[in-house]
């Protein structure tokens, strides 16, 4: 049995509101797959806050969290 023909069956052993409800379901799902918003980046999201990180800051930070960090003898 075919997906549709399982559907199908399914909605005809419904109440006689219940597939108004099916089809207001299936015309959202449609909706919702057709109306993606798209994606700002993270860049373009908080550029208004004027933060440039720059690479000598990373390495900085990097050195400041891992310079403590105990290492194994090897």
């Amino acid at each position: 049995m075919s997906t549709a023909e399982s559907v199908i069956e399914k909605i005809q052993s419904l109440t006689p509101d219940q597939p108004r409800e099916v089809m207001n379901l299936i015309d959202d799902l449609a909706n919702a797959s057709t109306s993606k918003r798209h994606r700002r980046s993270l860049m373009g999201m908080f550029s208004h806050l004027n933060i440039h990180i720059t690479e000598d800051d990373i390495a900085e930070a990097r050195r400041e969290m891992w310079g403590k960090f105990p290492r194994e003898a090897l």
